[in-house]
């Protein structure tokens, strides 16, 4: 039963974070992120969850990180979303993929090390 909730969580939270960046304001200005940002979500949602250890992104992952905007995205992450994904595991999986973030870039309120 406990399992269900938390999948029935984690599923609530993507559909807010999928919400979220799609209709911020750059969004609907048509200055949106570059890349498949559903993807993202669908693909690397598992590995930047704050519960569980961190791992190495799949390969799926890494070729939609690969085709995303990141610093475009880190500047449309809000309190809500950094309460559902780890933004240090964002950091890792970024630089996992061939895609490091610059040092001392925000992405949300996280400040890349």
């Amino acid at each position: 039963m406990a399992i269900l909730n938390i999948s029935f969580m984690m599923v609530l939270a993507v559909f807010a974070m999928t919400g979220i960046l799609i209709s911020s304001d750059h969004v609907a200005r048509g200055q949106g992120c570059q890349g498949d940002l559903q993807g993202l979500i669908a693909q690397c949602a598992r590995f930047v969850r704050r519960a569980g250890p961190q791992k190495d992104p799949s390969q799926e992952c890494c070729s939609v990180i690969k085709s995303v905007d990141l610093p475009c995205v880190c500047k449309h992450i809000t309190g809500e979303i950094e309460a559902v994904i780890d933004m240090a595991k964002v950091v890792h999986i970024a630089a996992s993929c061939g895609k490091p973030l610059e040092h001392g870039m925000k992405c949300g309120s996280y400040t890349v090390p």
